[in-house]
């Protein structure tokens, strides 16, 4: 069943890319680039490496409304999907062959992933094909929590944090378990951009997509319309706090 259902959804990213002898090029070519990368590190040995890192989080240790967060505003169908969400590839597929480049993402979390432990940051047609075979790949051998658990272990937060714990003792000077609900908030919506999202650059833009990364929580069900008004107003209240220190 499981192969059925990857099967199915490889045959619609390649219908969606364009059918015919095109498409299955692209298609066996992103294969190789796959398959050259897990051949020169396999996969289990890749994540063996991320998890050997002394700064390395467990999910355990991380707060609920850290985590609730990014799957919000990141992907909000992750624990739906099988590696690659159908629904945002097929718009952003559409934008990209519309606009003939990469303009749009899409991504899932466990495409990110893959990109983090594969791929540079290099937009092209044939590097997300071998990401999505890699994304496949991590869904059959880890569970949910165990991509999510990598992935913000691997992410950039800007300012030079490469995981969850750089940025957390980094920007607030504390533990990632420590992390309150408005820093929680605030970590989660940077690595969308974290040059711009960079607490230590702009932080009034970090806290704009803060607001958008608790709407799509209240949207989601994760917070409730007071929860979600509690952490914006604790964000004004410390605003205020240092403009009236400066």
């Amino acid at each position: 069943m499981r192969f059925i259902k990857k099967f199915i959804i490889t045959l619609f990213v390649i219908l969606l890319l364009g059918a015919g002898a095109a498409g299955g090029r692209l298609l066996w070519q992103g294969y190789q680039i796959y398959q050259e990368v897990i051949d020169g590190e396999p996969l289990s040995d890749k994540v063996e490496e991320i998890r050997s890192k002394s700064k390395y989080t467990p999910l355990s240790q991380l707060p609920d409304t850290y985590k609730n967060a990014v799957v919000a505003v990141e992907d909000k169908r992750f624990y739906k999907h099988g590696g690659i969400d159908l629904i945002s590839t097929g718009r952003a597929v559409f934008i990209n062959l519309k606009e003939k480049k990469l303009a749009e993402g899409g991504s899932s979390i466990t495409q990110q992933l893959a990109k983090n432990m594969y791929f540079s940051q290099e937009k092209t047609f044939l590097r997300k094909v071998a990401e999505l075979f890699v994304a496949f790949e991590l869904e059959k051998n880890y569970t949910k929590d165990e991509i999510l658990e990598l992935y913000v272990n691997t992410i950039y937060f800007g300012s030079g944090y490469y995981c969850v714990y750089d940025a957390a003792q980094g920007y607030f000077e504390k533990e990632p378990e420590q992390m309150n609900d408005y820093e929680s908030t605030l970590l989660a919506g940077i690595p969308n951009a974290p040059s711009v999202y960079a607490l230590t650059n702009r932080p009034e833009l970090a806290v704009q997509r803060q607001r958008t990364v608790v709407e799509c929580m209240v949207d989601q069900k994760y917070l409730t319309r007071e929860e979600a008004d509690r952490i914006l107003q604790e964000g004004e209240q410390i605003q205020q706090a240092g403009q009236n220190n400066e």
